[in-house]
Order: structure tokens, then C-alpha cells, then sequence
């Protein structure tokens, strides 16, 4: 759970039109900041790192509590949190996680294009399953189909969509999806997150085409 929970996130970062300029600014933040934690932080520090940027995000929805966006990157920076922990501890933070996910999906399912179908799905993906946990792969399934139907082109629903199918053992699917992904158009203002996010795919495409050989 550790290592494929902690990749939660970065989903994201189109333009946040909806949203008042403090609010896109403090949004941008957060994001920023966890692109850092994720790819720039050495993996000893991050629990520490992602709990910093986890009270912030949260007072966000705190401040915030109609703003779709706040909630989903409450999801991703705890989400992420827990994958740094790692262990059954970290079971309480996912359950927070799916929580404010949900709590988006609410609000705005269309918010951030669909990144709250996309980071739940991953959720459900990851999780142990009952009674453990509340993984459930068909959950995960439909909702990363809904996130593709709002962003069929984005680097993050391809990603998890390709992992996904891997982990079903469709890889020849797995691979279109992930090949896909590395064509995604690039996020103004989310270099790094982008950056991180071909590293990730390119890792699980060197696991896909071994299966494939």
C-alpha cells in the first residue's frame, strides 16, 4: 500500500476558472507544494512533509467548505500521507481521504476535470479489500470510466486507467492506456508534477512490457 498509495496525486491542475483568484492562488499552492514533497523530498522525510501540507489543505476546506477543489486536494495530500506511513496505521488517514473525495463528488463531480473520480478510484485500486480495508476493484473500475468519460486525455485518469488493467492483467490495454498517457498535453504552472507523472508511467510500462514479452 505504501508505494502505490503515496503516487496519489498529483491529479490535476487545469485552470481553476470557477474559483476566486485567492482561492486559485492558495490552490496552486498546495499543489505546488505536493509535486515537491512527491518528487523533490527524500522518501524519509515526507511523512513529515505531507502532514504539514495535510493541516494546510485542510483548513482549506475548513475556510473553503463549498469548494470542490479544496476537498479533492484535502484527498490527495492525505492520500498521499498515508502511502508515505504506509502499514495498517495508515488505514485511518485513506478512510479521511475517500471522505473528502466523496465530499467533492458532492459538491462537483466535473471539479478539477473529474480528478475526484480518478483519486478515488485509486483508493479503491489500492486499498486492501474487506475486512481490512475497502478495496473493491470493480468500484475502482467504474469510477476511473467516469473519469475518462470527463478527461479522456489526461496524464492522471490514463494513468490509473493503464495501472488499473495491469493489475487485471490486461496488458496489452494496459499499454495503450499508459502509451497514451505520455502523449497528454502539458499543465501550465505543473511542470513538475507532469514530470514526475511520465517517471511513474515509464516505471509501470517497463513492468507491463515484461508481461508482455
Amino acid at each position: 500500500m505504501k508505494t502505490l498509495l503515496i503516487t496519489l496525486l498529483g491529479l490535476l491542475a487545469l485552470p481553476v476558472w470557477a474559483l476566486d483568484a485567492p482561492d486559485q492562488q492558495r490552490l496552486a499552492s498546495i499543489q505546488q507544494e505536493w509535486a515537491h514533497i512527491q518528487y523533490e523530498v527524500p522518501e524519509g522525510q515526507r511523512v513529515a512533509a505531507f502532514e504539514t501540507l495535510a493541516a494546510k489543505s485542510s483548513a482549506f476546506t475548513r475556510e473553503r467548505p463549498k469548494v470542490a477543489e479544496a476537498w479533492i486536494w484535502s484527498g490527495i495530500v492525505t492520500s498521499s500521507w498515508a502511502g508515505a506511513q504506509g502499514g495498517l496505521g495508515a488505514l485511518s488517514k485513506v478512510k479521511q481521504a475517500k471522505a473528502d473525495l466523496e465530499k467533492a463528488l458532492s459538491l462537483d463531480p466535473v471539479a478539477l476535470q473529474g480528478s475526484a473520480y480518478a483519486s478515488l478510484a485509486a483508493l479503491y485500486d489500492r486499498v486492501p479489500g474487506w475486512p481490512i480495508g475497502f478495496g473493491d476493484s470493480d468500484k475502482a473500475q467504474g469510477l476511473l470510466e467516469q473519469a475518462l468519460k470527463i478527461n479522456p486525455d489526461g496524464i492522471d485518469p490514463l494513468y490509473f486507467w493503464g495501472d488499473h488493467l495491469f493489475r487485471q492483467g490486461h496488458y496489452a490495454q494496459a499499454k495503450a492506456a499508459l502509451d497514451k498517457a505520455l502523449q497528454a498535453a502539458p499543465r501550465p504552472g505543473r511542470e513538475l508534477a507532469d514530470s514526475g507523472r511520465r517517471k511513474d508511467i515509464e516505471l509501470l510500462l517497463t513492468d507491463v512490457n515484461k508481461k508482455l514479452k
